[in-house]
């Protein structure tokens, strides 16, 4: 079995869409209504589903305190290189990449307030 995909409601489709897709080479299949839903499309064939608020009716959009994204990248340089193009693009980003849970990388908010980590398995 694979996940196939995942729905994300967001405060702004369009500007996380425009994030996923500078720096994480999402491309974007298809925008339904007046940014209402971007259906995104990773290099590995993931499908990441971005909702407006709209369809989140019954409750404001927040996220638990744990939930985020996670990016696996193949080494140090690959991560270091997203931390340098994240900084390049005025991402703020509290901590620069180092050792987390037995891996090497980092966590920062994406536009909507969704945090994000790009790491990879620390090799010692």
């Amino acid at each position: 079995m694979k996940l196939n995909h995942i729905n994300i409601p967001v405060e702004d489709v369009a500007a996380t869409r425009q994030f996923f897709e500078q720096y994480f080479d999402f491309k974007c299949l298809e925008v339904k209504g007046d940014n209402a839903l971007a259906i995104l499309k990773g290099t590995d064939n993931f499908v990441l589903v971005l909702m407006s608020k709209a369809f989140n009716k019954n409750a404001p959009i927040t996220y638990p305190d744990a939930f985020h994204v996670g990016f696996l990248v193949d080494n140090d340089e690959q991560v270091n290189s997203a931390y340098q193009r994240l900084i390049a693009g005025d991402l703020a980003i509290d901590h620069p990449p180092g050792k987390i849970r037995g891996q090497y990388g980092f966590y920062f908010k994406a536009p909507g307030d969704l945090l994000v980590e790009v790491s990879t398995h620390l090799t010692e």
